[in-house]
């Protein structure tokens, strides 16, 4: 462990308080972290599965269940001994509920209440991008009311925070998610899975950009739509090759990436305006891309916006955000039951005020 890992465990054996085991294994991560307080990473172990996916091009279901079963229980006790606690001083265990590939949901939950049962312990059900969004707690002061940017392979959402805990959705894709375009832009154009860090580093080195359209919507729209882009790329590949010309792929990525680009900062910047946030929290696996953090610090500079992004490891998907948002309910009181089901279209909106055991 590092010193500040061994003066954040000594905190945590003094006060045995808030002292979290997280799992998650919504996709093609298997994570499990030990949070205290839901703001200090004593442990965060991820395993991958990008390798075993790559040859088929995107996350096989089954496969990914099945090396969430293989690893699962590695991870746990790697999360354990680098945490510097022992599983007597866990407060609760912690599991994402959804949203999620289903098969893959079910393994974090059967472990989270095996250990639940075992050790006697509160049992947390979690929602995925709540996850996401309270990351940025991990690195920051969080001041209400604040907005979410949500961008990730299945979720491209605008989200208020008007208090604590308090999730208002005011804008969503209607169709792909931004991941999503990236990933099916990139196999267009014949690039490993997953595809937007490969688009990215194309745009990066572009001399120049191929003019692509704009999806704004309404007027007053807070919605975003990723389809017709798509559809405009894949135009842009097909009349080339019917030409007989090279196509600047450079050039391409780096069009379709300003287009998605300036959408989300665009709309961003004028849902804080509307909606009188203090910040800008940027989330989900795609506030990775190097484009996108710097078009929106630039932008949020300008005018004067706070902005807060998570560093590259609390990007995609772990266990240590899962623990952060588990705290909410920590605090509360607000604990699921062991009848937890596994929802892949869980609504963010209403995690909050699910159901809880008392």
């Amino acid at each position: 462990m590092s010193i500040q890992q061994q003066e954040t465990a000594t905190a945590a054996n003094e006060s045995k308080s808030g002292l979290i085991l997280a799992i998650e294994t919504s996709c093609d991560e298997t994570s499990v972290a030990v949070i205290q307080d839901g703001k200090h990473i004593l442990s965060n172990v991820i395993s991958s599965q990008i390798e075993v996916h790559q040859r088929f091009g995107g996350v096989v279901p089954e496969i990914a269940s099945r090396k969430h079963v293989e690893v699962i229980t590695l991870m746990i006790e790697q999360a354990i001994a680098e945490s510097g606690m022992k599983l007597k001083d866990l407060s609760a265990i912690a599991v994402t509920q959804g949203p999620g590939l289903v098969g893959a949901l079910l393994v974090g939950i059967v472990a989270a209440k095996t250990l639940a049962m075992a050790l006697d312990l509160p049992l947390i059900g979690t929602h995925h991008i709540a996850g996401h969004i309270y990351a940025n707690q991990l690195v920051h002061e969080l001041e209400y009311p604040c907005m979410a940017l949500v961008v990730s392979g299945g979720h491209t959402e605008l989200v208020l925070l008007e208090n604590e805990g308090s999730f208002r959705m005011i804008g969503r894709t209607r169709d792909d998610a931004v991941g999503e375009a990236y990933d099916k832009v990139a196999r267009s154009l014949k690039l490993p899975y997953p595809g937007g860090p490969h688009i990215d580093r194309l745009a990066s080195v572009a001399s120049e950009a191929l003019a692509l359209p704009r999806a704004w919507l309404e007027a007053d729209s807070y919605d975003f739509s990723f389809s017709g882009l798509k559809s405009a790329v894949l135009a842009v590949i097909n009349q080339t090759q019917m030409r007989g010309d090279t196509l600047n792929e450079a050039a391409l990525a780096r069009g379709f990436q300003e287009s998605v680009i300036e959408v989300l900062v665009e709309k961003a910047l004028r849902a804080v305006r509307a909606y009188g946030a203090k910040q800008l929290l940027l989330c989900g696996g795609v506030a990775a891309n190097r484009g996108l953090r710097a078009a929106l610090t630039s932008r949020c500079e300008a005018e004067g916006v706070p902005l807060l992004i998570p560093p590259l490891t609390l990007c995609t998907d772990n266990a240590a955000m899962i623990g952060a948002a588990a705290f909410l309910k920590w605090q509360r009181g607000e604990y699921s039951s062991l009848d937890l089901k596994a929802e892949p279209s869980f609504s963010l909106e209403g995690w909050m005020a699910a159901q809880v055991q008392g």
